[in-house]
């Protein structure tokens, strides 16, 4: 068995397992001559995070046959963290069955595997009425503002607008975009739709994967999962999936 990917830099990197922290604290890799995959779900069945990371994506890849690879991932975050913005991060599965992790040309970690866990988690199959591509920074900034007042961001969108808006205890607050405006980069609505989402999930992922994304796409329909797409310069495809809030 042969396997070993090698990063050009640590951010991309970071970013991925940052995100996949915030959902779980074993994570299974599969690894295969396309690439590296990884799908998760948290432990309430709210939140899902799909990684699909291909092989063009590093500075070197080898991979011989299909290999899934279990790693706790606090463990795995603290040794990425040790990696500057532009050393290399290179993972392989040493002899003795352990991740070897080397940083840069000078450190070699390894760490111990663990049995793979994952079960087949299957996408949720939605058709999208409603379809929101803004920067990255100006959604965080919109988290931000919701959560001075309230645990959920509230999504309506009408055809030329879309409005972020929570309410809480304390207070509320609306955020209107238009078409019109710098903040939204494309906006498409076949029929009106509002979600309630939990900040409690959103928050921490747009926070990992948001400072390597220029741009994020939101599709939802209403009183349907939300998905979000991070568009990653060197990375793939990262899906964030979340389910809406239901009154009781």
């Amino acid at each position: 068995m042969v396997f070993s990917a090698k990063t050009s830099g640590s951010d991309d990197l970071k970013a991925i397992i940052s995100a996949i922290s915030t959902l779980v604290e074993e994570a299974t890799f599969v690894a295969s001559a396309e690439g590296i995959t990884f799908r998760g779900m948290d432990p309430s069945h709210v939140a899902l995070i799909d990684i699909s990371w291909p092989n063009s994506a590093f500075e070197k890849y080898e991979c011989d046959s299909d290999i899934k690879f279990g790693v706790r991932i606090d463990e795995f975050s603290k040794l990425i963290k040790r990696a500057d913005k532009k050393d290399a991060i290179e993972i392989s599965i040493s002899d003795d069955n352990m991740l070897l992790v080397t940083i840069g040309n000078n450190k070699k970690y390894k760490i111990r595997l663990i049995e793979s866990s994952a079960t087949d988690t299957p996408l949720p199959k939605i058709p999208y009425d409603a379809t929101i591509e803004i920067s990255s920074s100006i959604f965080d900034k919109i988290l931000g503002d919701v959560q001075v007042v309230s645990d959920y961001l509230t999504i309506h969108a009408i055809e030329g607008k879309a409005d972020f808006s929570g309410k809480g205890d304390s207070g509320e607050v609306v955020i209107e975009l238009d078409k019109t405006g710098q903040d939204l980069q494309n906006l498409s609505v076949k029929e009106e739709s509002i979600g309630t989402y939990s900040l409690e999930y959103l928050n921490p992922v747009v926070k990992a994967v948001g400072t390597t994304a220029n741009t994020i796409t939101c599709e939802y329909s209403s009183a349907k999962p939300l998905r979000i797409e991070f568009k990653v310069a060197n990375i793939g495809r990262i899906h964030f999936y979340l389910a809406p809030r239901v009154e009781s």
